[in-house]
Order: structure tokens, then sequence, then C-alpha cells
């Protein structure tokens, strides 16, 4: 085989060549074998249309793979929960069961269940491929649901092409309300998508989405991998929130958990069919030593065939345009990242990693594309292994952006761990720009996980206890203004050299005040911390407003400029003096991190001509104290044969020029 791109445009991968050529062998291999006769792999992967229960033209059939059951009953409504010979399935290929039953049997919002026995007793579970779960109010015991509405949901609108350059909103249908409950499909649509579209980002990330019976693990510990979470409404109700945003030229995503399930038996895949090692790897392997919950056999066919079907399912059922996929750094390693830092590339090569979980998630790239040639597929992986987003043509897994894990980290251990003085901005560029040539990523200065009670936001960690004193607009402290001036600095660098996309956690635009914590005993079941407060943002007395405003500002800049779909390039590092100004496409930006030294006609090489300030940070519509006036133009200066562009540079401000 001719060395592939991958290796030629990283000479260092030159010793890892055999490794690297069988990761590719390997999935080409697994390719060719669910292809078969199909000629593509979306032809191939069906497992959603056959397995769970289905509606056919004159009968109901239900079919489950179970191989160590040794019988099965459908409970339900219909049978009094009570298992009957008539509801009993039969045993076909595989470790496959089926039952048939006449239409009349089940009806819309009827609830179902199977009473799985394996020679050891009988056990009631949810069926591995049901498309609708809910909990009882009283007794909170999750059932499946017969979804059957007369109606189904007719789309209106076309899926939007491939966004190249996402600016992404990450958001959870729950809290996105500022009530003290759970909030809605219904809602999210009405009273969130339109502060979306007025902000101006392009993609929506939506948590939660796969149905899980822990409120408070945010999603990420999951029961139902086909169901929509029902304790924010219908199926129909989340398509018509997707068809809305692809009307309004949005895309929504999916954050995707393939990582793992919850060890739940009674609603999950936990011992299924009365084996530990059905869907999971078997013994300790099988179970998280952190997350506490199943980590799935990526070498079994049937678990791949289960996955991959969940990802057309999501894709085709609801129009979703690309996933995140959540927690890539456990799936991709035997020891799921814990404890490693990564500092060379023997790490990635060095037999600790999961190969048959690499090739799971090359085939769901290329699944992915099949379907939809404009999605987009993101990898959270903070280990840093190179070709997880490089095309799968090229030796990489093919993911199309990776998350830029590393700049949240970095802005926590910069202001956490260094006076103002001493941030070095000739090290802020080089964290915020050192990225792989090869690789596509999306940048963020902090996500939900710095949003989680127990850690900190940024406006946090700046303001802390003054965020409940002194945000009115007329209020003076020197605490505040610090805070608001840095916050938007910080988010405008981390988008201005962000790899080729940005992302940002609702609520964090507007610097809300509240950490996250989610109904638990330990706060009484409360939702006060599960909530996004958006009056703060919409009061013009609060300086929550202004900080909202920035972020609206700059991303309607950045995107109006299209500066992501270039590379910035380095124009000037002062060290001493905390300046650090560089060019991206059309602009020019202009950071002066000096916290007490505004400067006056500061100096640099430009392109001769006149230019005009687009964006200030020290306007006093985002908070600032209006040092600048950004209604004069500068121009250049020759010097001694050089154009020189002079500029007042106040502390702690950022500026965007752009030449006339």
């Amino acid at each position: 085989m001719p060395t592939l791109n991958l290796i030629k445009n990283d000479p260092y991968l030159k010793p890892y060549e055999k490794t690297i050529t069988y990761r590719y062998s390997n999935t080409i291999l697994k390719l060719n074998e669910f292809v078969q006769k199909n000629g593509s792999l979306k032809d191939s992967i069906n497992g959603h249309l056959y397995f769970g229960l289905h509606k056919q033209e004159n009968s109901w059939v239900i079919r489950e793979w179970a191989p160590n059951a040794k019988s099965i009953h459908l409970i339900g409504d219909f049978s009094d929960w009570k298992p009957k010979e008539e509801f009993k399935f039969a045993g076909i290929e595989n470790g496959s069961w089926e039952l048939n039953l006449p239409l009349e049997t089940l009806s819309h919002g009827m609830l179902y269940k199977l009473l799985i026995s394996w020679g050891n007793g009988s056990h009631e579970r949810i069926p591995a491929y049901c498309t609708r779960v809910i909990q009882d109010d009283q007794t909170k015991i999750y059932s499946a649901q017969v979804w059957n509405p007369k109606e189904t949901y007719r789309w209106k609108n076309p899926i939007p092409k491939k966004i190249e350059n996402p600016l992404i909103y990450e958001a959870h249908i729950g809290m996105a309300t500022s009530e003290h409950k759970v909030g809605s499909y219904v809602e999210f649509r009405k009273n969130v998508l339109p502060r979306i579209v007025s902000l101006g980002y392009n993609t929506i990330q939506l948590m939660a989405i796969q149905e899980h019976p822990y409120y408070g693990s945010f999603g990420y510990q999951v029961s139902n991998f086909f169901a929509p979470s029902s304790r924010f409404g219908a199926p129909e109700e989340l398509k018509e929130l997707i068809d809305e945003a692809h009307k309004l030229g949005i895309a929504v995503i999916l954050d995707i958990v393939h990582s793992h399930a919850v060890k739940n038996e009674i609603e999950g895949l936990a011992k299924f069919d009365g084996t530990d090692y059905q869907y999971f790897h078997e013994g300790a392997k099988g179970d998280h030593p952190v997350w506490d919950s199943r980590c799935f056999n990526y070498g079994k066919d049937e678990v791949i065939n289960f996955l991959l079907s969940n990802c057309k399912y999501w894709l085709e059922e609801f129009r979703f345009d690309g996933f995140r996929f959540d927690g890539v750094t456990s799936m991709i390693y035997n020891h799921h990242g814990l404890g490693m830092d990564f500092v060379n590339y023997d790490m990635y090569f060095n037999g600790e990693q999961d190969e048959d979980a690499l090739t799971y998630l090359a085939l769901a790239n290329i699944l992915t594309h099949e379907v939809n040639p404009d999605a987009n597929n993101i990898a959270e992986d903070v280990s840093g292994m190179p070709g997880i987003a490089s095309p799968f043509k090229d030796g990489g897994i093919g993911f199309d952006f990776r998350m830029s894990m590393g700049v949240a980290d970095y802005w926590i251990k910069v202001i956490k761990e260094k006076k103002d003085e001493d941030w070095q901005v000739g090290d802020i560029y080089y964290q915020l720009t050192n990225k792989r040539a090869d690789e596509r990523t999306i940048s963020y200065a902090e996500s939900h996980d710095q949003a989680m009670v127990g850690d900190k936001t940024i406006i946090f960690r700046l303001i802390d206890k003054h965020m409940y004193t002194s945000m009115q607009v007329v209020d003076e402290n020197l605490v505040v203004d610090r805070g608001m001036a840095l916050h938007k600095m910080i988010r405008l660098v981390s988008l201005a050299t962000a790899g080729d996309g940005y992302l940002n956690f609702m609520g964090n635009e507007f610097g809300h005040p509240e950490w996250i914590d989610f109904p638990r005993e330990g706060n009484d079941w409360s939702y006060k911390y599960a909530r996004r407060q958006w009056n703060l943002s919409d009061n013009k007395e609060l300086r929550y407003y202004l900080l909202n405003e920035f972020d609206k500002a700059m991303i309607k800049l950045v995107s109006d400029e299209k500066i992501l779909a270039s590379k910035p390039t380095a124009i000037l590092q002062n060290m001493s003096d905390q300046v650090l100004i560089f060019e991206r496409g059309s602009l020019i930006f202009i950071f002066n991190f000096n916290p007490v030294t505004s400067f006056t006609d500061y100096g640099f090489v430009a392109l001769s001509g006149e230019y005009k300030i687009v964006l200030n940070s020290d306007n006093n519509k985002f908070g600032g104290f209006n040092r600048n006036n950004d209604d004069v133009n500068p121009q250049t200066q020759n010097e001694n044969n050089v154009n020189m562009l002079k500029l007042y540079l106040p502390s702690r401000s950022a500026t965007v020029i752009k030449k006339q």
C-alpha cells in the first residue's frame, strides 16, 4: 500500500506507519463486510428498521436481539402487564426474536416492556431499539410507549448546505427556560431559537436529547439511544424545532453519546439478556472506572450495527445535521485517557489504543457523510491523537472537526495562576493557534463543563461574589470593570484565533451569574440553578445586557467578514507591553492586555491606506469607557519607507480595524 497522506503530511508519524496503515486497512475490511452486495454503508445499515416495534400494513411486528434469552414476552397495557402466550416471541436467526400481532392489539399511547427470561427468573426490560420512553409521574418507572400518532410530522424546509465554519451555540433544552422547571422543545423553539438567530450563531448543538433516566447527568448517562427525551415533549415537537432552525439557515447537530451507557438494568442495556457482555465488554473492562457506566464492545458486529443504525436514525428521522461525539478519548484508549498527559506521539500508537473503537468511529463518519454529505461531525478528544479529524482517505478517522479542548483549560490556568501583569501575549497567541495543519478545529473559551457546579465560568472566576451586588450599569466597581473587560477580550481572542469554528454554551455570552446544578437530594430537588435567567441579558440597566451586545457584535463581525475561512498571521507580540496584534482575513485584531498602561501612537507595520475601527471592546455600548473615538479613521504614515499605523490602545481593551 502506498504511504498515506496523513503520514506524508507529518514526518513524525513515519515510525508509526505500520499501526496507521493497519487502522486504515482494518476499517476498509470491516466496511466491506458490512457493505457486501448493497454498494454503500448507508444502504447496509438498517438495524433500526428491522429491530424494535414497527407498524406494518395489516399488523405489528417487534424484534429484539437477545442471544442469551430463553424466552421473551411482550407485556403492557394490552396484557394487564402479565406474560401471556399470545404475546410470546419466537426465536429466529442469530439470537434474535420476533413477535407479530394483529393491528388492533396496539394503539397510540399504550405502554409496554419486554419480560425476558434467561433461565434464572424473569426480568423486565425496555426494548433496545424503542423510540419512545416515558416516566410515570407517580411511580417514576420508565416504560416504552407505542408512538403512532394519526398525523406524522411533515417537513417544510430543506436541510441546510454544509456550514464550513460553524459558530456553535451549545444548548440544553430542559434548562433553557427561566422558570423553575424542565423546559420543552416548544418553548425552546419559540423563546430561545430567536435569541440564537439574533446573536448570529449558525449552528446549534443540542445536549441531552437521547433518553436518560437521571436528569442531572446532563444527558451523558444514556439508557435509550433511539428515544428523544420525553421530558422535553413529543418527537414531533423536536422535529418542528429542527425544521424551524433549518428555515432560519441554522444547522442542528446532536451531542451523541456512543462512548458509554448507563448502568441501569431496568431502563437501559446493562444485562439486557442476562449477560454483562451482550453490548459491553465482559468483566472489569466493561465498567468505566470514573463514570460508573458501561463501556461498549466495539469489536462485536452487532454492537457496531446498533450504534451505526443509531447515527442513521437521528440523521434521517430527525434530520440532524451531524454529531458532536462525546467522550472520544475514553472510547479510543483502553485506559480511557485517565491520568494521561499525552506528551509524545508514542502514546497514540503504543498498543493502549482500542483499535475497534477507532474502526467504529471511522465507519460512523463514513456513514454520516453518505447519508448527508453536508453534515458536520465533531470529535471531543482531549488527547490530540493525530488523524482524528483528517479525511479517512488520507488515513485519518474522518471527523470534520475536533474540539480544541486545551484552549478552555489554558484560560482557567491563566486566570487562576497568573497575575494580570504576568499574562504573556506570546504564550496566549501560541496556545490559541497551536493546531495541526491537516485538521480542522472548533475553539471555545468555555463550554458547559466550566459552567457546572464544582467548577467556575470565566465571568465567575473574574468577578465572583460581585456578580450578585455590582452588575448595575450605574455601579462603580473595579473588580467588575476588570472582569467585564477581560471577559470580552478572552472571548474575542479565542474566536479570532479559532481554527475553523467556535463554540459558546448558552448564557455564557452574557456572563450568566449562576453555575449549573440540576435538581438533586442535596439541593432539595430545586431547579433554581438548572435554568437560564434570560431576563438579565434583556435588562438594559444591567451589565449582562452589555456583554450580550458585545457577543452579538463579535459574532456578526466574524461572520460577515468570513475570517475563519483564512488563517491568522502574527504582526506583533510585545511581551513587555502585553500587546498582541495579528491579522486574519480582512481584519486586524489589536489586544492590549496591560492592566494599567494605555499606549498613545502605538505603531506597527500595515498596508498603506486608511483604516476604520469596526469593533472596540472599550465602547460604552459594551460596558467600556469610550477611551477611543470609533469615528476617527486612522491612516498609515510613511516612516523611513515603511508604512506605519499608529493607534491609541487603552489598557485592557481590544480593537478591530479594517482597511478602507
